[in-house]
């Protein structure tokens, strides 16, 4: 009679705290050629695994701003039973101050990443 399913190559091993390891190489330790190849196909063509760096703009800020304003006013009428006229003059106050703190808040990191990268390629060369 044919098997139903396919058996497992090899059993999985688990530690005393109940942890499953994966399953992977178990021969002989790599050479250093072969730990520096993995070591390049791991870091690959990406950049190191980094998100590209884009500019800040008042749209995505406001976006974003519009995404907190509405996660409060749904807390504070849901969850603290709050009447939601007298929830809208303190988003739209939030909306006003959420903007443009945002905005200058990705800016400043935006600068910050790109000296640290044009530091960083300088020290490459």
């Amino acid at each position: 009679m044919a098997q139903a399913k396919k058996k497992r190559s090899s059993k999985h091993r688990g530690n005393a705290a109940g942890i499953v390891e994966t399953r992977g190489r178990t021969g002989r330790p790599l050479s250093d050629r072969e730990q520096a190849k993995n070591k390049t196909a791991a870091s690959g063509k990406s950049g190191g695994g980094q998100r590209p760096v884009r500019e800040p703009s008042w749209r995505s800020a406001a976006t974003r701003s519009v995404v907190a304003v509405v996660i409060f006013v749904a807390v504070l009428t849901l969850l603290l039973k709050q009447p939601v006229n007298a929830i809208l003059p303190v988003a739209l106050l939030m909306l006003v101050f959420y903007v443009p703190l945002s905005y200058y808040t990705d800016r400043w990191i935006y600068r910050r990443r790109l000296v640290k990268d044009a530091a960083a390629k300088k020290a490459k060369r």
